[in-house]
């Protein structure tokens, strides 16, 4: 739905509400707050909350210089602001929370605090790495963005390092150190930001808190100011952000927010949904608005988004607690294509099979700037800047670097290119053993990190890498060598820089929120990948679906879901598309790899594991691995499972690898608990794949007969 230009001739009725549909008219003349608006995804909320502001003002009851619209992205508040101009009332400020709180900082430091205001620091990294130099810790690129981004969550939910370590048990260990190293680096990074007279973004918002809160005058003078207050995406809201928000107010309840709990995906910067699930509760004489009429989708598009919400099954008291139950959308487009299903073999394929749809998408006509290849890891995206750049169709890339671009790939081909005499001047050895070793010292692991964030994207940039050393050998032969890899690798870098204008756009779901194409292409929708591996608890899991429905609420059209079954060409077959799909793809799907062939055999759709003693949905890896919720007791003897931890811990001291890379603790448990007596039954269980049942095999079932005897 677009706005339209006001006709002067026309009603004040007709020039600020004509157009609406009921629901969005009931927001647009709802003038007096509190007003709680639950918007699905594609139905209009811009266009209630900018019409509702039109005719507030022309109606006399906002001040246009008194209403203040805050967003969370500039693009957004950009948005907002040329569509409030096009309705006659361009000079309603709409900033997002950081704009609007830093103007307001410059204007009162003076008389609140004395003196110049600091420099606002852009990038943390810098200040970072000297925090942890001060502290002689040993830090690289991505361990730093993971820190920046730890403390800028611990910032938005108002915690100081004297007290994150009490309240961060549950995040891990960011950048790879444990939570008391984090705090002293979080220490030391304010003590830097000091030491050089700057503030970061989340100081704007924590020192205008400060201010409003210690300043009587300032507050009254910002509340004197702002009369009427509108927040959009307020799902998003922080600790932080939400309580500047109650200090703007000053106790009052002139609010307007809008929101949708089901799209609530920044759940690790700090954002929560709870303000906007509770919004009736903190203002009991609020009006709540559903607005549920779907302009952008297609019924087709519609569908497949509320039934993968309607899918989601309990994951306990705490996660059912946190989902909220989904707005059903109601779709008022004309039916278009049904979302296609397809399992590829491998990677490379499943990036072939787009293209070669988008080709077809844009010799019907469709733009290239309508269509979205969107996946869960920038580390994906190699593939498809490879697939599209050898079908000559020009993409961009948001949200990320262009895969050779990054400086993990950078510092690769640099240590490759410098490896090259070495290798060619002693014994032969296996292209993919060669370059596994080289790219070791960046931080490859046969294995993938648990943890997500920069580690983990810079792994999947050096996994690609490798796999396509090990795809080359297959497809060019054994003679195929380093030097020859690294010749690839300068001719693919240089044929990628594809223009950016009018591109097909690459994205991940989370920089794809907020935006909308005619076709989007979901793809590697596989176990691990959606939802990511290290989403191994429940409200993790229920994240992750949402995000998927982000991704599938992109479309306005045509709409492709894929997955492969295997890493690399003729690599094993071991991938599982994700518990997503169930019961949402058809029984049968046509594989790339069958195309031409006839139809793909028929296939049952599978069924989510259930706990074996609840009967609730297992919702993580580790919980299906188990067979068992985590609500649910073990049934394990402890002597057993003892036995197998103290042997699991010499098998990894012997190879020097982690204790996870023998057997996860979840693998161990479902041994424990299953006691195979078998090789044939140890097989059975999850988490034993062949060569760790031929590695280890033996030697489990020596450690399960030995602790039943004693």
């Amino acid at each position: 739905m677009t706005t339209e230009i006001p006709d002067g001739n026309a009603s004040l009725e007709d020039r600020s509400l004509g157009g609406l549909d009921a629901e969005q008219r009931e927001v647009a003349s709802t003038l007096a707050g509190p007003l709680c608006v639950l918007a699905g995804a594609g139905t209009g909320k811009t266009r209630a909350i900018t019409h509702r502001i039109a005719y507030g003002v022309h109606s006399g009851v906002y001040s246009p210089q008194r209403l203040l619209a805050v967003t969370f992205t500039a693009r957004a508040a950009a948005e907002m602001r040329s569509r409030l101009r096009d309705l006659g009332v361009g000079n309603v400020q709409a900033r997002t929370f950081h704009a609007a709180a830093l103007r307001q900082l410059q204007f009162f430091w003076p008389q609140a605090v004395g003196g110049t205001l600091p420099n606002l620091l852009d990038h943390k990294a810098q200040m970072i790495a000297e925090a942890a130099r001060r502290l002689r810790l040993s830090t690289d690129r991505a361990s730093i963005r993971d820190l920046a981004s730890e403390i800028e969550w611990a910032k938005v939910s108002m915690l100081t390092p004297a007290n994150y370590l009490e309240n961060a048990q549950d995040r891990g260990n960011p950048g790879g150190f444990d939570l008391t190293a984090v705090a002293r680096v979080f220490q030391s990074y304010e003590d830097v930001k000091t030491d050089r007279n700057v503030i970061d973004f989340e100081d704007v918002l924590l020192i205008t808190v400060g201010i409003l809160q210690e300043d009587p005058k300032v507050a009254a003078t910002v509340r004197e100011q702002y009369r009427h207050f509108v927040v959009d995406e307020y799902q998003d809201v922080s600790p932080l952000q939400q309580r500047l928000l109650e200090l703007w107010l000053g106790g009052r309840d002139e609010l307007c927010v809008v929101g949708d709990a089901s799209q609530t995906i920044y759940s690790f910067t700090g954002a929560s949904p709870k303000h906007l699930l509770g919004f009736k509760a903190m203002y009991p004489n609020a009006n709540v608005v559903k607005l549920i009429r779907d302009y952008r989708s297609t019924p087709q598009v519609v569908k497949l988004a509320n039934d993968l919400l309607a899918a989601r099954r309990s994951g306990g008291p705490v996660a059912d607690a946190a989902w909220a139950s989904p707005l059903k959308l109601v779709a008022q487009r004309s039916a278009g294509p049904v979302p296609e299903f397809t399992e590829c073999s491998d990677d490379e394929a499943e990036a072939a099979t787009a293209a070669l749809k988008i080709r077809g998408l844009m010799d019907a006509g469709v733009p290239a700037s309508e269509i979205a290849v969107l996946f869960r890891t920038n580390g994906q995206s190699e593939a498809y800047e490879q697939a599209l750049a050898s079908a000559g169709i020009g993409y961009q890339l948001r949200g990320g670097e262009r895969f050779f671009a990054r400086k993990e790939v950078r510092d690769a081909i640099l240590q490759l290119r410098a490896a090259t005499r070495a290798a060619a001047e002693s014994a032969p050895q296996p292209l993919g053993q060669l370059v596994r070793d080289i790219v070791a010292s960046l931080g490859y692991t046969d294995s993938a990190p648990h943890s997500g964030g920069a580690l983990r994207e810079r792994w999947e940039s050096l996994a690609a890498l490798v796999a396509l050393a090990d795809e080359l050998v297959l497809s060019r032969g054994p003679q195929f060598t380093l030097s020859d890899f690294v010749n690839e690798l300068q001719e693919r870098s240089l044929a990628q820089h594809a223009p950016t204008v009018q591109g097909v756009t690459l994205a991940s779901l989370h920089a794809a929120k907020g935006l909308e194409w005619d076709a989007v292409f979901l793809v590697g929708l596989s176990e691990g990948l959606m939802p990511i591996s290290f989403a191994d608890t429940p409200e993790a899991v229920d994240e992750e679906r949402r995000l998927l429905y982000v991704g599938i609420t992109r479309a306005r059209e045509h709409l492709a879901l894929s997955w492969s079954t295997a890493r690399t060409p003729g690599g094993r077959a071991n991938r599982k598309p994700s518990r997503f799909l169930d019961g949402l793809r058809p029984d049968s799907v046509m594989s790339s790899s069958a195309r031409g062939k006839g139809p793909a055999p028929r296939r049952k759709a599978a069924v989510p594991a259930s706990c074996r003693v609840c009967g609730s949905m297992l919702s993580s890896g580790a919980e299906r691995k188990v067979g068992r919720c985590d609500q649910c007791p073990p049934s394990y003897e402890e002597q057993t499972f003892n036995a197998l931890r103290e042997w699991r811990k010499e098998v990894a001291l012997s190879a020097d690898v982690p204790a996870f890379v023998v057997f996860t603790d979840a693998t161990l448990t479902a041994i424990a608990e299953a006691r195979p007596s078998s090789l044939e039954e140890l097989a059975l269980l999850a988490g034993i794949g062949p060569s760790k049942l031929e590695r280890y095999g033996e030697a489990v079932l020596a450690v399960l007969v030995e602790s039943s005897v004693l």
